[in-house]
């Protein structure tokens, strides 16, 4: 339903992040139950879905799937989402995080060769190119993406999309102003930003920090996704930021022809008024443009 001047997105995509699951759903630093609070962020999605808020056209996740690379945290992984992607009609992007082992993630989740070799695709949803980037160092927790795999992005970016390319990565290529955050930052990154200069880059996903956060990389907007598992506190003073069970979100990524939006939805909802029916659309849709701003527009008079 087109009620503006902007006519409905594309395609939409969820973004998700940092499930940091644990085999046998060991308590996650031993506090956080890392298992149920993706089952309830995945309930939320599900929910969302039936009651037709949203057409998903992908489900990805930016890194840390696993907290330390365990195979019985990424089958466990693959039992909990697979069914929910396949209730969608969604593919599943999986994304490396500095948490992560490559060798487990290949071979667990993605069915690959247990090696070493950088986790990376590409997936086309009916025009919008999405890029998975691996920027884990294996035995490091910072972030990188090596030469190769910059070639190989820029290989891929010489021959546009026809709805544009939106990149998904672990370490977000922004500043934190959480002190010591920037020791495991990605690295190099003006060799990333020369890798998409010129490129149909419409967007890049990231997470890693269990914070929502946004801002720009070489001209290209950043949109971090809070954690699932557990998010951090960045309302008490930066020295003493620490993480809590509360406050979890994922995001939606809207594609429109002329922009990319992204909306943080909260896992935990309250009943919702009854302002805004079906009834209430309904009698909008019908009205002109014009009847429509005097009605929803325009200000009743002063006293």
């Amino acid at each position: 339903m087109q009620l503006g001047q902007h006519a409905p997105a594309r395609r939409t995509i969820v973004h998700l992040s940092d499930t940091h699951l644990l085999a046998g759903n060991a308590p996650l630093g031993g506090l956080y139950d890392a298992e149920a609070n993706l089952v309830r962020t995945l309930g939320r999605l599900e929910r969302m879905a039936e009651d037709g808020a949203v057409r998903i056209d992908a489900l990805v996740f930016t890194g840390d799937l696993t907290d330390l690379g365990e195979p019985g945290a990424y089958l466990r992984l693959r039992e909990l989402v697979e069914p929910v992607a396949a209730r969608l009609d969604a593919p599943v992007v999986w994304v490396a995080g500095n948490h992560d082992e490559r060798p487990e993630l290949r071979r667990d989740l993605l069915g690959l060769s247990a090696d070493e070799q950088p986790v990376t695709g590409v997936w086309d949803l009916g025009g919008l190119r999405l890029v998975a980037l691996d920027s884990s160092v294996p035995g490091w927790h910072h972030g990188e993406i090596d030469e190769e795999q910059r070639q190989w992005l820029r290989d891929l970016l010489a021959t546009p999309a026809p709805l544009g390319t939106i990149l998904a990565l672990h370490h977000p290529p922004l500043p934190s102003h959480v002190p010591l955050f920037d020791i495991l930052e990605l690295r190099d990154q003006p060799a990333l930003a020369d890798a998409i200069a010129g490129s149909d880059v419409r967007a890049i996903l990231a997470g890693h920090l269990h914070y929502s956060m946004n801002g720009v990389f070489a001209g290209v907007p950043v949109s971090v996704a809070a954690a699932s598992c557990y998010t951090m506190d960045v309302a008490r003073p930066p020295l003493r930021v620490n993480g809590m069970d509360a406050g979890q979100t994922f995001q939606l990524v809207h594609v429109y022809d002329d922009t990319v939006t992204h909306t943080v939805v909260p896992v935990d909802a309250d009943d919702p008024a009854a302002f805004f029916t079906p009834d209430w659309y309904e009698r909008m849709a019908r009205l002109t443009p014009q009847q429509r701003l005097e009605e929803f527009s325009r200000k009743p008079p002063r006293p």
